[in-house]
């Protein structure tokens, strides 16, 4: 099987070891943390020197390793029942042979009992470096690191960004983001031979993992409103909505009522385990955030095609949350921007008129004006689409983002316009 590099997640594994605190790899469940701990960073360990006796590898949800400390997987899940602590404290006890350092990559520990105190405990030893993953909703809980008593380090693990994906696949480039923008990024679909069995996949791990975890953990098992919310979720990826409106929703088209804060606790329940991620509104001019209407993005477009049984299939509204999670990936903070002009009615009036920018994208000092654009092939389009960025009166790089075009090049006000295939394969694409 081809091996798929994660050279970004690598690296800052690389850049973590030995910093005293637990490195916790958190992301959407199946987009590659066990992988990339096992595989890709055990391997690097080994390759850098360290004595394979020195790494100690433990997945609690591997029958052979169980039998290890004298668990039973079968009967674990059978009786509910977590981990021994003790026993698992006494077999690595007996894998430390001096005082060198010692790292510890520990899969789907979530299913350790009591792993928040033994975790804790590793933490007290000098020459302990821990590594962690877990593939449930509690511990991939958004504040999963409050339980390590602030000397937990996160490691966010993303599907496939398209460079991933594309150097993992190969071919026509113009093909690969077809497929991409279809299958999404999870590293089983990539691998995947037909169109059928990346379906069927999707599918499946949306149904049978994602949301089966989700309605055990949050007590949703007869939620018929939960499922419809993540339909219009799908459905409308990148609109402007709130709890309200979603409300006002479910009553005028479905005819049921429901509270605002009902919806509010559910798409909580979603940006916990990583599924959805939403983008807040921001006044550029005024620099103050705007607390409502606000947008919500899906982690893998695989996953939201899926759920709408690759329906809808709308290249404007994927291309959008397609840039999000391209500047997500690439370490930025992702709004949406919004300017306002002041225009007069037909009467004379003044009235104020809001523009949006797409996204404004911060990063330390660096900050980028994006419009995602799907054709601009004549001057009105290209009027309209820039007419938000003109009213911007500040020196960061404004950017068109347009999924057909030419080479990159800079307008004569200095607007940077990029076709989507070019700005996905090169992180430095925005850098003029």
């Amino acid at each position: 099987m081809k091996e798929i590099k994660r050279d970004r997640y690598l690296q800052q594994l690389i850049d973590r070891k030995q910093n005293g605190m637990i490195k916790v790899i958190t992301g959407i469940r199946r987009c590659g943390k066990s992988y990339l701990m096992n595989t890709l960073f055990h391997n690097h360990l080994i390759k850098d020197g360290v004595d394979g006796s020195h790494v100690i590898r433990f997945a609690f949800d591997s029958a052979d390793d169980l039998a290890e400390i004298g668990e039973d997987l079968i009967e674990l899940k059978a009786k509910k029942q977590k981990v021994d602590p003790k026993k698992f404290l006494a077999y690595m006890r007996t894998q430390i042979k001096d005082d060198g350092i010692y790292y510890f990559l520990l899969d789907e520990v979530q299913n350790l009992g009591s792993f928040e105190a033994v975790l804790n405990g590793f933490l007290r030893h000098m020459n302990y470096d821990v590594y962690v993953t877990g593939s449930n909703s509690k511990f991939l809980s958004k504040d999963i690191i409050t339980e390590f008593r602030g000397r937990g380090d996160e490691i966010r693990v993303r599907p496939l960004m398209f460079c991933e994906f594309y150097e993992a696949v190969g071919g026509d480039k113009d093909d690969a983001l077809a497929e991409y923008m279809r299958y999404g990024g999870m590293p089983t679909v990539a691998l995947a031979k037909t169109e059928e069995q990346k379906e069927q996949y999707l599918q499946a791990l949306f149904e049978n993992i994602y949301i089966r975890d989700l309605k055990e953990r949050n007590n949703l098992n007869n939620s018929a409103e939960f499922d419809e919310l993540i339909n219009i979720l799908a459905s409308g990826i990148g609109s402007l909505t709130n709890p309200n409106k979603l409300a006002n929703t479910f009553n005028s088209v479905k005819g049921i009522k429901i509270n605002p804060a009902t919806i509010s606790n559910y798409i909580d329940y979603l940006e916990d385990a990583f599924m959805v991620e939403k983008a807040i509104r921001y006044d550029i001019k005024g620099k103050k955030y705007i607390s409502t209407p606000i947008k919500y993005y899906f982690a893998d477009l695989g996953l939201r095609n899926a759920r709408i049984n690759f329906r809808q299939q709308e290249a404007t509204h994927l291309m959008e949350n397609l840039i999000y999670l391209e500047m997500r990936n690439r370490g930025f903070n992702v709004d949406v921007g919004v300017v306002v002009k002041n225009e007069h009615d037909a009467n004379g009036a003044g009235k104020k008129v809001q523009l949006e920018v797409d996204f404004v994208a911060n990063k330390g000092y660096k900050r980028y004006y994006i419009q995602s654009v799907y054709d601009i092939s004549n001057e009105e389009k290209m009027e309209q689409e820039k007419a938000s960025l003109d009213r911007i009166d500040d020196s960061f790089q404004k950017v068109i983002i347009v999924m057909n075009g030419g080479k990159k090049y800079l307008n004569n006000k200095g607007y940077l316009i990029i076709r989507l295939i070019d700005f996905l394969l090169d992180e430095n694409s925005l850098v003029i």
